[in-house]
């Protein structure tokens, strides 16, 4: 059955679901999830959540509401109300979610009338990690009136609870803090920051890790105040940890008698200007083609038009594709720039490979195969033949490197500008590789002269770079 994704039914959702797409691609995210219930003897649909993502153990639930803020001339008053409705009851809505999904994985569907199974596995709840986010509209302008700046909201996490709500007469509004710290932590987008956090932060494996950090820190012994959201990002994005990982770390005047960090305005659009920013930028161009090669995939998979696969369910193929779409936006930067300069300095008529390593266990070993189409061929016969190629060689990367658990092969034609464009992705398992296993592809590898013909290619590049990155190849 295909898979046919809902769009919102606001502006707001709508909008919100574009972004959700382009960080989190199409396979792995999805509005207007519905559960299931009975009413008159009837079955039919209560939406559970604004936005679903779910990849790996992750599961991310958005709330996107887009109420009015109120405008009486009674500043507190008005930010009373708006909170209440925008923020607290969007907060109650993740919660219900959240407990939803945990009472019963099984009862998520796509659409109202509950014919539509949700297509992804809810992970086991043991490793579940839930991630609570909610977007509220309409309150940059009023925000910018009153306090001017970016009319992002503030964040200051001594304010806990019933806090939120402030007093005419000694609070300042616009500060959010934890709306519960006795529950899954609610992480508040509002305009602003919403554009600015899914634009950065556009993988699954980035925004993740961010909202884990954040969290983490926003409820730590130290009081954090925060002119906004992407101020925040910013601190984040150019600090590092010992395991060489975006973080909050301590900064370098800090001592354990410190208990106040405070980010002041403007962090994000120094950052943003500088030129170690912009040429990250530009650098990162590049990697979109490998979120192009993934949401090429998807989109046969979804919609089945497959050319050829040996399962024909969603839930069997998703798994390949998560190591794809598992990587961030640097190691896509570095995995678009090998496929696409293997296509470019290829010649058109000859098969080319390239190999890139992991650097971990849990990250594949990559296979990139180029073959050109020939006349006596048919289209039948070359897919098939570029295939089992692709297989052998991946089998042959698990010989050359045993440290290679999990292989990816891809292949395509050769070309740029061939008139054709086909892809191929396959997954190699090896973590149970057996003597007999090995002594088969020994066999093939040789009578095709393969093994020696594998070359390691790596590239040597900087998140930042202003200088041009360093390319080996490694035999």
């Amino acid at each position: 059955m295909s898979i046919k994704r809902a769009d919102g039914i606001t502006e707001s959702e709508r909008y919100l679901k574009v972004l959700c797409d382009r960080t989190f691609l199409s396979l792995w995210s999805y509005s207007g999830v519905y559960r299931d219930q009975i009413s008159g003897g009837i079955t039919e649909g209560k939406e559970v959540c604004d936005l679903l993502v779910v990849f790996e153990n992750h599961i991310i639930i958005f709330s996107d509401k887009d109420c009015q803020f109120p405008n009486t001339d009674r500043l507190a008053l008005d930010w009373n109300r708006w909170f209440k409705r925008a923020i607290q009851k969007s907060a109650d809505q993740v919660w219900g979610a959240e407990g939803w999904i945990k009472k019963t994985q099984n009862r998520l569907f796509l659409d109202r009338s509950c014919t539509i199974p949700f297509p992804i596995d809810i992970p086991d709840l043991s490793t579940a990690k839930f991630h609570l986010i909610v977007v509220a509209h309409d309150n940059s302008s009023r925000c910018q009136q009153e306090l001017g700046g970016s009319g992002s909201l503030m964040i200051n996490t001594s304010i806990k609870g019933d806090a939120h709500y402030v007093n005419e007469n000694d609070d300042v509004p616009f500060f959010i803090g934890d709306i519960d710290p006795s529950r899954t932590f609610v992480h508040v987008l509002g305009d602003t920051s919403l554009d600015i956090v899914l634009g950065t932060l556009d993988t699954i494996s980035d925004f993740v890790s961010y909202l884990v950090k954040k969290e983490k820190f926003l409820r730590s012994d130290t009081l954090v105040f925060a002119a906004g959201e992407e101020e925040l990002l910013t601190y984040y994005l150019t600090n590092m940890n010992e395991e060489s990982e975006h973080d909050f770390i301590a900064p370098p005047n800090f001592d354990k008698q410190t208990t106040n960090l405070v980010f002041d305005e403007g962090l994000w659009e120094e950052f943003s200007q500088s030129p170690e920013r912009q040429a990250q930028v530009f650098a990162d161009k590049i990697s979109y083609a490998w979120d192009g090669l993934i949401e090429s995939f998807n989109k046969n998979l979804m919609e089945e038009t497959q050319y050829y696969t040996t399962h024909s369910d969603v839930k069997s193929n998703e798994i390949l594709l998560r190591f794809l779409a598992r990587e961030p936006r640097f190691r896509r930067r570095n995995l678009a720039a090998a496929l696409c300069g293997l296509i470019k300095l290829a010649p058109r008529h000859m098969l080319a490979t390239r190999c890139l390593c992991s650097s971990s266990p849990q990250e594949p070993y990559y296979v990139f195969l180029l073959l050109p189409k020939v006349d006596w061929m048919t289209y039948e016969e070359y897919r098939e033949t570029r295939r089992n190629i692709l297989e052998i060689y991946c089998k042959t990367v698990r010989l050359k490197f045993p440290d290679a658990q999990h292989i990816v092969g891809i292949a395509t034609e050769t070309g740029f500008d061939n008139g054709i464009r086909s892809e191929d992705v396959m997954y190699i398992d090896t973590t149970d590789w057996t003597d007999e296993d090995a002594a088969r592809v020994v066999e093939i590898s040789e009578e095709l002269g393969i093994l020696k013909s594998i070359n390691m290619f790596s590239v040597h590049d900087q998140e930042y770079p202003l200088q041009k990155p360093v390319r080996q190849t490694i035999n």
